[in-house]
């Protein structure tokens, strides 16, 4: 049996997929979240004896008729697959804009259910419905149920599995043989009438609510930002200074630093292992991993403190209020959704792209989505925050507001040197603030936590045997003495040059550089590998390893530009996808590698001489190079202007 949950955005759909199936998808208070069907077998607590029973998860959507992609994608499951049963979840607290969708649905003569969400808010409310009066209206039974109390969650499976066993067509065809126009006016009024007859109100609908109250502050236009930047820095604070900072140091220091690597190097001297298959096993596999591994308390920390924050319905509020920054650089608010997804990771987030209509606002969001420090990231940010300014905690916060300034000075450029417009408006319906789940966060951490380690465990494993094998061995195969003779010197040596202008002196910072290509995570175990096994201080130590290689003004600069240049390979493959060619994806990595170049540079060049009143090595290469940016930018933009204007061919 197949199960087709449908309903409108923000209703509690992928909630009530996730408490139906066990799944961890994400959820969240905007259109967009859910962007293909996703398939997943009914939990045996909820199916029936001797029933195979398959949930469907489709894209939120307001209307059978498509105005987006992902309704588009409901829209032809329904029509297409017929499934045995839908379940159609409402949105109890907003029942008048759901049911618009409800009457659609049941006019197609799928046998539906109607499952009554949110019950809770409504409770709270002091509001009630008659389900009783919807059941006779709507000619399909009504269960109320709470998708994130899992509460009535039996009830309604018992009660499809018997919708579909009794096996009676449904119609309903009050609108069916009107026009379009007309028939949309009708539809509103006769749901209009239900919800009239259905819903008791014990609130005065005209009456400030909890959350309007909370609103004139959180989405004001003047105190929204700076109260958002305040959130964020303490949500900051507490993960890297505090709980998962400590947390990640016990890790660093004495789980991964002394414990494990004495253990390992005594478990296989007892084995009599060869040497060099302890070395790597030791000092790459073990200790570039757990270079990473380390900082996962941090990371769990942090993506637990973000989960209730977007639960609670706080996120919604600074999509809307980043509107109107975005609408001047050729985005909206529409582009802040697969941004916020992409703190997670990158991958989801340029796929959450395909959720725009306007083509140049798709392409400017897919491009600049990346600028936001994924999971994969944090460590970079940790290492460097905590060698060179562990005295500083607006250090972390502040990437993310670099972050949002790099979103707007490259929807700028990206705007001018391809004279996009944006045509695209931005419509959210704001959910009310609600505690956020506990149980939802926590699950979300967890989730976060496994793909972390399993990426640890395969990619970060394997690359860094490699990196230790080809630091250890030149072309020959022979054992070298020092590194700088090594294979990964040899390559690393090939790139270091054109990293002079950006004050990164040395081969290894190359080659960490080029790892962190495959996973971003790779910069910081290459580091660990090719510097901390040459120390006796841990690489996260202040003023230790890391400080031979950079000030703390080169630091920044280095982790800006492994920040904002090109993304990992799979999250390159994701904007290959959505970008549908190979000629914007070449645009878009020479954009973004230029992006993160430039400020490295600037960074480094321009910090130095206001900190230390020098220059920085590289300083004459650099001038060159940002003397060819400017003019390169400059005949970009201008040419650009000129093929617009003047012969009228889309770029």
């Amino acid at each position: 049996m197949k199960i087709a949950l449908a309903g409108n955005p923000n209703s509690g759909k992928t909630t009530l997929f996730n408490v139906l199936t066990g799944k961890t998808e994400s959820v969240g208070n905007w259109s967009g979240v859910t962007v293909a069907a996703k398939h997943a077998d009914l939990k045996k607590k909820y199916t029936p004896k001797d029933m195979e029973i398959q949930i469907v998860d489709l894209p939120g959507t307001y209307s059978i008729s498509p105005y987006t992609s992902e309704e588009a994608i409901t829209r032809d499951y329904i029509l297409g697959e017929s499934p045995d049963i839908m379940i159609n979840i409402v949105d109890g607290s907003n029942l008048s804009r759901s049911l618009f969708f409800t009457t659609q649905l049941v006019e197609l003569g799928i046998p539906v259910v109607i499952a009554l969400n949110k019950s809770d808010v409504l409770a709270k409310r002091g509001d009630s419905i008659d389900e009783s009066v919807l059941t006779n209206e709507l000619h399909c039974p009504v269960i109320p149920i709470s998708a994130r109390q899992e509460k009535g969650i039996s009830d309604l499976i018992n009660k499809a599995v018997k919708r579909v066993n009794e096996k009676k067509p449904q119609t309903m065809t009050r609108f069916y043989s009107e026009t379009t126009e007309h028939s949309d006016k009708t539809r509103q009024k006769y749901v209009n009438e239900v919800v009239g007859k259905s819903l008791v109100r014990k609130i005065e609908a005209n009456k400030l609510t909890v959350s309007d109250r909370v609103d004139r502050i959180v989405a004001n236009t003047w105190l929204g930002l700076p109260l958002f930047f305040v959130v964020m820095w303490a949500i900051f604070s507490f993960s890297i200074e505090g709980l998962g900072g400590y947390l990640s140091g016990y890790l660093n220091d004495v789980f991964f630093g002394e414990i494990v690597p004495n253990a390992a190097n005594s478990f296989l001297e007892g084995l009599g292992v060869h040497p060099l298959l302890q070395a790597i096993i030791v000092d790459g596999a073990i200790g570039g991993v757990g270079a990473v591994i380390g900082f996962i308390p941090l990371i769990m920390v942090l993506f637990f403190c973000l989960s209730l924050l977007e639960d609670s319905g706080y996120m919604a509020r600074v999509a809307l209020l980043m509107d109107r920054f975005f609408k001047k650089v050729g985005l909206s608010g529409k582009s802040i959704i697969p941004m916020i997804v992409g703190s997670g990771c990158a991958i989801p987030g340029v796929m959450a792209t395909r959720t725009i209509e306007d083509i140049n606002e798709k392409r400017m969001t897919t491009i600049l989505t990346p600028f936001v420090p994924c999971g994969a990231k944090l460590p970079i940010i940790a290492l460097f925050t905590a060698v060179f300014f562990p005295k500083h905690t607006w250090v972390g916060p502040s990437i993310y507001i670099v972050s949002i300034l790099m979103i707007l000075i490259g929807g700028l450029l990206l705007k001018k040197i391809f004279v996009w417009d944006n045509s695209s408006h931005f419509i959210m319906e704001l959910p009310e603030y609600k505690a956020p789940s506990l149980k939802y966060a926590f699950t979300q951490m967890i989730d976060k936590a496994k793909a972390f380690i399993y990426k640890a465990a395969t990619i970060i494993l394997v690359c860094n045997s490699i990196v230790w094998f080809a630091s250890a061995y030149s072309w020959d195969l022979q054992p070298v003495t020092g590194q700088g003779t090594s294979i990964l010197a040899s390559i690393g040596g090939i790139i270091a040059p054109l990293l002079i202008p950006l004050g990164f002196i040395g081969w290894q910072l190359a080659a960490a550089a080029i790892t962190g290509f495959i996973a971003k995570e790779n910069v910081v175990a290459t580091l660990a590998v090719l510097l901390a096994g040459a120390s006796t201080d841990a690489l996260h130590t202040p003023g230790g390893v890391l400080s031979d290689f950079f000030t703390p003004v080169t630091g920044l600069a280095f982790l800006l530009f492994n920040l904002f240049t090109p993304p990992c390979f799979a999250a390159i493959g994701a904007m290959n996808s959505e970008l549908g060619s190979k000629k914007w994806l070449f645009r878009a990595l020479a954009f973004q590698f230029g992006i993160g170049y430039s400020l490295a540079m600037l960074v480094t060049q321009a910090g130095s001489l206001i900190v230390y009143g020098t220059p920085a090595a590289g300083f004459m290469p650099s001038i060159i190079i940002a003397v060819l940016l400017v003019l390169t930018v400059i005949l970009i933009i201008r040419r650009a202007d000129f093929i617009r204007t003047q012969l009228g061919v889309e770029l």
